[in-house]
């Protein structure tokens, strides 16, 4: 039953570890590229109603 417990924690411990590395690696660039995106656009503070 110990060999048992080891596996799960070799598993549970490479899901953990692999999911970090994909967020580490993909989502926080990620984010951090839209986050500048966002910044650098300029807001428009008042919708321009009429434009002609």
């Amino acid at each position: 039953m110990s060999i048992f417990g080891i596996v799960m924690f070799l598993l549970i411990g490479g899901m953990a570890f692999w999911l970090l590395f994909f967020l580490l690696g993909f989502v926080v660039p990620m984010w951090i590229t839209l986050g500048v995106f966002a910044k650098l656009r300029p807001k428009r503070v008042f919708e321009e109603e009429e434009e002609n």
